[in-house]
């Protein structure tokens, strides 16, 4: 059984899940260096020269950020578009599939839990044939002498666990850790009770979104109840940490900038 703080926490998760559904109540909040964004509070319209696709931005520049996070629903007969001059991208798989076509490569089919890398100004294409959802995440490539990222397509449960030296989560990550990448994708999956030991502060920034499961996050001196279709992004320095609470694990995706001294 959990202890009684944890349970404590699932009763004000619980409470607060409660007033969801009243009319103009909303769990999202924006501060300084943090926002949680929930899906009531989605406002999707066209991307930008895509096709016949929807998206709904989370995470901008405009909210202090330095990537995009964004969610696509795709249609049959949708079609993506190319992101700016030397901005990456990384698409991952929510719901639905599609094909990409990327440079010379051949068609790669992505499901759900799938993903690919996109290194910038690498032509490419997505389509869909069925009602499709992607988060996806842009930056502007943060170059450095010799260091040419690949191409890379891959799923969530075909990567290894990682260690985690005094941690209790299990770990996966989807990109390589080599200097060529800027910034990588964890998978982190907590299993009901469990929590991170560490109370985290430090330079980098996050996006988050967590897939399945729910739980209590702290985001400075502020403490909120998260399920399954949150948002949360992290500005640098900002105290952050996590339980997870009810019958199910919880398994979250988190955007980390990383191989690059934060004085360039």
């Amino acid at each position: 059984m959990a202890s009684t703080p944890i349970r404590s926490l699932f009763l004000f998760v619980l409470a607060a899940s409660l007033r969801c559904d009243l009319p103009g109540f909303t769990r999202s909040v924006f501060k300084r260096d943090h926002a949680l964004i929930t899906p009531e509070s989605h406002v999707f319209g066209p991307l930008p020269d895509w096709i016949n696709t929807l998206g709904a931005y989370l995470i901008s520049p405009a909210i202090g950020a330095h990537f995009t996070m964004y969610l696509a629903n795709m249609q049959d007969g949708s079609k993506s578009a190319l992101p700016p001059k030397d901005v990456e991208r990384l698409v991952f798989v929510l719901q639905g599939s599609i094909l990409l076509s990327a440079g010379t490569e051949t068609t790669h089919s992505l499901s759900v839990d799938s993903y690919a890398y996109l290194p910038a100004n690498l032509e490419h294409s997505m389509i869909s044939d069925e009602s499709t959802t992607l988060v996806i995440f842009e930056r502007r490539y943060s170059a450095t002498e010799d260091s040419h990222p690949d191409l890379i397509v891959g799923s969530t449960d075909k990567q290894p666990l990682l260690e985690t030296p005094g941690e209790v989560f299990q770990l996966r990550k989807l990109l390589p850790t080599s200097m060529p990448y800027d910034f990588n994708i964890h998978i982190m999956d907590f299993q009901p009770g469990e929590y991170l030991n560490v109370k985290e502060v430090h330079y980098n920034q996050h996006g988050l979104l967590l897939l399945e499961g729910q739980g209590i996050y702290r985001l400075g001196d502020s403490w909120y109840p998260v399920q399954a279709g949150d948002t949360i992004w992290m500005a640098p320095f900002v105290p952050q940490w996590y339980a997870a609470l009810g019958k199910t694990r919880t398994r979250y995706l988190l955007y980390k900038d990383v191989n690059r001294n934060p004085l360039i």
